[in-house]
């Protein structure tokens, strides 16, 4: 696709439409297939430790996120599409 260079230094994708219950670690093996992840922030609630439904994932290469959001995109995990984006995320570290 035309893939602008704003995100080229970039390596976060956003994933939406979780299954909440999924973990941390079911999200990366599916995301492992398609390059190295580093780094995995699923959001939870910060009184039930519940998930929210959405996670932010890093490559160890931003082609990476190029592969995942065109492949995964809609990609159905016990019975939802993910949505998938690349974002501009600053992890709160």
């Amino acid at each position: 696709g035309a893939m602008g260079n704003e995100y080229k230094d970039n390596a976060y994708i956003y994933i939406g439409n979780l299954n909440r219950e999924l973990t941390e670690g079911d999200i990366l093996t599916v995301f492992s297939e398609y390059g190295v992840p580093v780094d995995v922030i699923l959001s939870r609630d910060e009184n039930t430790g519940e998930s929210q439904g959405f996670a932010y994932l890093k490559y160890e290469d931003q082609r990476s996120t190029i592969l995942a959001v065109d492949n995964l995109n809609g990609f159905k995990i016990g019975g939802r599409a993910l949505k998938i984006d690349h974002t501009f995320y600053r992890p709160k570290r």
